[in-house]
């Protein structure tokens, strides 16, 4: 018995010192990867109200009547130019903080971590909120601080995304994601995050469907937030190409038709059932309403798969060449400079 209690001994000190070696010897296990840091709130709801372009006299009015409306997602960003005006009308609306959904985006200017929280900062203050529930990059482009769109070669997107982990973990939002990026770009984003991106916001409507684009979101698990889901209802889109406007599309106007619904209401409906977040521009009362009617309408399969046959594969919102950089250069209808000209992502 002695000899027995002896040999189950050295036999438990042998197994002790394995554990230790292994631990000792073994690579470290990496921690989960964290999406979120701030307690409470709600998920991304799946339409929202955004304020690019909207008059900074206009928009106040326009949130406060659409967070009173039934909308709960309010997406902003700082180059807007628009958030203080956003923020009053945000207070205005005295909807308890934890029942609706604010993004907003870090400009190119502010990659820098110096300027990136001085950046993230003031949008929370001119927004009136505690935290942000989702912060972008707005483009994977890099400015010098302070010298126009001169590109910061030494800010890489790898840098700034350590510098949006750095905010994340600070509280200062929920959740963190990108915007406007490539495939490659958004590749390189998901090897090496720590805190990984809970969304992605890119342009992407009937004219540009980017379906595979959409599909691999959807593989990672990350969420797609389509801006422009209108297509071509923008002012500023009216230059850019030559395809009829959308809201007077003949197919479009048939199948709303077929819906009993507004053109509008029907192009929503079809991005909310692809799994995107849409966030329709406007500041008319009319038409924050009437965006919400998307929610009600649904579509068949068939004719999911003919407003697939409707892509035009053109992009309306595209700075590259502006910036002297080629962007989406692995996606549809990418930034196209001069032989030789510019920088590529």
């Amino acid at each position: 018995m002695a000899f027995f209690r002896a040999a189950c001994a050295a036999l438990l000190f042998s197994a002790f010192f394995c554990l230790i070696a292994l631990q000792y010897w073994l690579p470290t296990v990496a921690p989960p990867v964290r999406t979120e840091h701030h307690g409470g709130g709600i998920e991304i709801p799946s339409i929202g109200l955004g304020t690019w372009l909207s008059d900074k006299d206009k928009v106040a009015h326009a949130v406060e009547f659409a967070l009173k409306s039934g909308y709960n997602h309010i997406d902003a960003a700082l180059i807007y130019r628009n958030e203080d005006e956003t923020g009053k009308g945000i207070r205005a609306a005295n909807v308890p903080r934890d029942k609706f959904w604010v993004t907003s985006k870090l400009w190119n200017a502010d990659h820098r971590p110096s300027e990136a929280t001085i950046a993230v900062q003031k949008s929370v203050q001119d927004l009136g909120v505690e935290y942000l529930d989702l912060y972008l990059i707005h483009w994977p482009v890099a400015f010098v601080p302070g010298e126009g769109t001169k590109i910061d070669e030494s800010t890489t997107i790898v840098d700034t995304w350590r510098v949006m982990e750095n905010i994340a973990r600070s509280n200062l939002t929920r959740k963190i994601g990108i915007s406007n990026f490539s495939k490659r770009d958004v590749e390189t984003i998901m090897k090496i995050c720590q805190i990984c991106p809970y969304a992605h916001e890119f342009e992407t409507h009937p004219y540009l469907q980017q379906q595979e684009f959409v599909d691999y979101h959807n593989e990672i698990g990350v969420k797609v937030i389509a801006y422009s889901p209108l297509g071509n209802t923008n002012p500023n889109y009216k230059d850019k190409n030559k395809l009829e406007p959308i809201l007077e599309d003949p197919f479009w106007v048939k199948l709303a038709e077929k819906k009993n619904a507004t053109v509008a209401q029907t192009i929503l409906a079809w991005g909310r059932q692809r799994n995107t977040v849409i966030i329709p521009k406007s500041v008319h009362e009319k038409y924050i309403i009437e965006n919400l009617g998307a929610l009600d309408i649904s579509l068949t399969e068939g004719e999911m798969r003919d407003i697939a046959k409707q892509d035009k594969k053109t992009r309306m919102n595209n700075p590259g060449r502006g910036w002297d950089i080629k962007l989406f250069a692995d996606l549809d209808d990418p930034t196209r400079l001069s032989d030789n000209e510019g920088n590529e992502l």
